[in-house]
């Protein structure tokens, strides 16, 4: 085609547009100049392709992040899912030891419900640092700050337990480890709910949870029923494996720093402080996060207090209570590792409704038949329909929050939902004080009816950000 010298006169400055603007077309394919499109403005005076590129030079800043990770690609991956798995392990294992060593701990420290109960809550401060740390952490030392501040922390923590401490000092190990286990759950849930079949990768790290949430109470229970021990020697096991996660995972996660993380996570805001402040703005996190403190304070309520529920109020032998509390766990356990392929066909939000109603329904079966072999019944199915909640909630944050707040956003609502774990098992221990250990179940059954009309005020998953693109205005 031949071309008119005004056309070119006028075509000449574009010609020494700055690299930049050529480096924000190759960015964004649709926008490309070619030369069909500079065919079609010399159609005309030339004046229209002219102001076409002026009106291109201010475009939206995109941000183009790396792709989504997969649990087995590269092949590291498969051994850092496996320790966060691990990780996840230990801290169920933390969690359900509580309600199994509460009767004995009654009986060590001649302390009433009130009292004991400060084990549910002095993690709560744990879980609060850590919550407002984990982000910065992430930012200057990046996973392998995880990977020896989580661990390491509970470690110091169970060899303090070990040696039965007065009192006042047990409850500050509990924030130590309260510390590791709020570190651990939210980086591992940030990372892997970002994952390529987030739903099912994450029901296995939480089935690892429940495995030990499962494990937890039969061993500490035979322990000290059958073996004639004394309850902190549990924790001499809980040394041995966190000892052994604190070499594992920093081996596996020595190559994720700091600098590393930054570069994997741009922002328009570099700075920590400025990140966190931006996902503790955005509504989509405390949702998750109020979500969360609810489920998980049911979860450990249930799992925490059931001994003591079915031993004076269902007339059970300490040994069958403690049954009791294993199948809870076993419940959650497989409802992870079998709902989680369920839960991503049928929408993440209409899912977990249906399995709070499931658990509703259960739990009304536990709390109004008054018969010793339908509660432990009840009671493991209850734990299956709410085992999928917590992973199909952090796969929900990934498709609403921004990638660059994942870390920020998911993080803290981990780590928030995981303080439930303290103050919901306190409350409940410091009214059973008063009325009772009866009163359980009407708290608990109240406690789901608040989680499920959480739940339903998350906007829809079809407005989800999408996953390796952003804009930042």
């Amino acid at each position: 085609m031949k071309v008119r010298d005004d056309a070119k006169a006028d075509l000449a400055p574009i010609d020494r547009a700055p690299s930049t603007l050529q480096d924000e077309h190759r960015e964004t394919p649709e926008k490309t100049v070619n030369d069909t499109n500079v065919d079609e403005s010399l159609r005309g005076d030339g004046h229209a392709f002219e102001h076409d590129l002026k009106e291109d030079r201010s475009p939206t800043p995109t941000l183009v992040v790396a792709p989504l990770q997969q649990w087995n690609h590269p092949k590291i991956n498969i051994w850092r899912v496996v320790v966060a798995c691990y990780g996840l392990f230990i801290m169920g294992m933390n969690d359900a030891a509580y309600g199994a060593l509460i009767p004995y701990l009654e009986v060590y420290y001649s302390a009433s419900y009130t009292i004991i109960s400060l084990i549910f809550l002095s993690p709560l401060v744990g879980y609060a640092l850590s919550a407002s740390f984990l982000n910065r952490i992430h930012m200057k030392l990046g996973q392998r700050g995880i990977a020896y501040l989580g661990p390491g922390a509970r470690l110091a923590a169970y060899i303090v337990i070990s040696q039965h401490p007065p009192y006042p000092v047990l409850v500050l190990a509990f924030i130590l480890a309260g510390f590791g286990n709020g570190l651990e759950d939210g980086a591992w849930n940030a990372w892997i709910g970002n994952m390529q079949n987030a739903n099912e990768v994450l029901g296995f790290l939480h089935a690892s949870y429940g495995l030990g949430g499962t494990l937890s109470p039969l061993i500490a229970t035979s322990m000290v029923t059958k073996g004639g021990l004394q309850w902190y020697t549990f924790y001499y096991i809980m040394i041995g494996l966190a000892g052994f996660e604190s070499i594992t995972a920093l081996a596996v996660f020595w190559k994720e720093n700091g600098r590393k993380h930054r570069d994997d996570h741009p922002s328009t805001n570099e700075k920590d402080s400025g990140r966190t402040k931006e996902a503790l703005s955005n509504h989509i996190t405390w949702i998750c996060a109020v979500f969360l403190l609810i489920y998980v304070g049911i979860e450990v309520s249930i799992g925490g207090w059931v001994v003591v529920f079915m031993g004076k109020v269902r007339s059970s032998t300490p040994f069958a209570a403690g049954m009791a509390e294993t199948g809870f766990w076993l419940g959650i356990t497989l409802g992870r590792l079998v709902l989680g392929f369920i839960t991503g066909k049928i929408g993440e939000k209409l899912a977990i409704l249906i399995y709070l109603g499931m658990a509703t329904g259960l739990h009304l079966v536990f709390y109004l038949v008054p018969n010793q072999y339908a509660s432990f019944i009840a009671v493991a199915l209850e734990g299956f329909f709410l085992g999928p909640m917590f992973p199909a909630a952090v796969v929900a944050a990934t498709k609403l929050l921004p990638p660059h707040l994942h870390v920020g956003g998911i993080g803290f609502a981990a780590a928030f939902g995981a303080a439930g774990a303290c103050i919901l098992p306190f409350a409940v221990g410091a009214i059973a004080q008063a009325k009772g250990v009866q009163v359980l179940m009407p708290i608990v059954l109240a406690m789901l009816v608040a989680d499920a009309a959480v739940w339903a005020t998350l906007p829809s998953l079809k407005k989800a950000v999408p996953a390796e693109t952003e804009q930042n205005v």
